[in-house]
C-alpha cells in the first residue's frame, strides 16, 4: 500500500462469516471436534466434504445429517492423499485429523515415535502441497488445528508435542511461502476440550485445569469449530502466519 492509498474495504459485518460457494475439507470429521467444525461451516454457507480413517460409521452418520460427501483416506499414504483431495474438489482445507496416544518417553520405541510424528505432520504437509497446486493464484485458507501442547508438553505426550510443535511451524513456513499467491495458512491450538468420559477418566487432570484455567471452564468442541470459521472466513482476510490460542487464557499463566 502506497501511502495515498486507501485500504481496501472489507465485506459488510453480515458477511464477515458468510462462507457460500465455499467447498471445505475437513480431515478427521468424525471425531467430536471435527463434527462441530463441520456443523458450523456448513452453518456458515459452506458444503463440506468429510475424511475419515477409521471411523466410517460416525463420519456417514455425520455425513447422512449434512447432505455432504464423505471420503476414507489414510493421510500418511501421499497417493491416497492426492486421491483426497482431487475427490473433495475443496476451496478451503482444515487439517484437524491426528493420533494422541499417551506413553511416557521412558521406553518409547522409535516405532512409536515416528508414528506419532507421521499421522499428525505428514498429512497437513501433503495436503497443503495439494491445495497449493489445486489453487495456483487464486488464493485460498487452510487451517491446521495444533494444540497447546506445541508451547507447553504434558507428561506421556513427548511425541505428541513435538508434532504440534512441528505443525505451529509448518504453517508459519507455509505461509510465508503460499502467500504471494493469495493463500492464506493458520493454526489454532486448543486447550483442553471436554468430552465424553473425560472427567471421570481423568480427574485429576481436569481439576487441575479448572483450578488453573482464568476463565475457569473446559474448552468445547464448539469453540475450536468457532475460531476454525473465524480463521477461514473473510473476517481473517489479512491474518497468515497465526496461531491462536483457544485455551480459556490457560496460555496466560506464568510457569514460575
Amino acid at each position: 500500500m502506497t501511502a495515498n492509498s486507501k485500504p481496501a474495504v472489507g465485506p459488510p459485518v453480515g458477511k464477515l462469516l458468510d462462507l457460500a460457494g465455499e467447498t471445505v475439507l475437513v480431515t478427521g470429521a468424525s471425531g467430536n471436534i471435527g463434527r462441530a467444525i463441520a456443523l458450523r461451516l456448513v452453518e456458515a454457507g459452506a458444503e463440506v466434504v468429510l475424511h475419515y480413517h477409521r471411523d466410517e460409521a460416525s463420519a456417514r452418520a455425520l455425513a447422512a445429517e449434512l447432505g455432504a460427501k464423505v471420503v476414507q483416506a489414510d493421510l500418511t499414504d501421499a497417493a491416497a492423499v492426492d486421491a483426497l483431495f482431487a475427490a473433495s474438489a475443496a476451496t478451503l482445507l482444515v487439517n484437524n485429523a491426528a493420533a494422541q496416544p499417551v506413553q511416557p518417553l521412558e521406553g518409547m520405541d522409535i516405532d512409536a515415535w515416528r508414528g506419532v510424528l507421521q499421522a499428525n505432520l505428514d498429512g497437513p504437509f501433503l495436503l497443503v502441497q495439494q491445495a497449493a497446486r489445486a489453487w495456483g493464484a487464486h488464493g485460498g485458507a487452510i487451517v491446521n488445528v495444533a494444540s497447546i501442547e506445541g508451547s507447553d508438553p504434558a507428561a506421556g505426550h513427548a511425541h505428541y508435542a513435538t508434532s504440534k510443535a512441528g505443525l505451529i511451524m509448518f504453517s508459519r513456513a507455509a505461509a510465508l511461502e503460499y502467500g504471494p499467491r493469495g493463500i492464506r495458512v493458520n493454526c489454532i491450538s486448543p486447550g483442553l476440550i471436554d468430552r465424553e468420559g473425560l472427567a471421570s477418566g481423568w480427574p485429576d487432570g481436569v481439576a487441575r485445569w479448572l483450578e488453573r484455567a482464568p476463565l475457569g471452564r473446559l474448552g468445547t468442541p464448539n469453540d475450536v469449530a468457532d475460531a476454525v470459521l473465524f480463521l477461514l472466513s473473510p473476517a481473517a482476510r489479512w491474518i497468515s502466519g497465526a496461531n491462536l490460542a483457544v485455551d480459556g487464557g490457560m496460555s496466560a499463566q506464568s510457569r514460575w
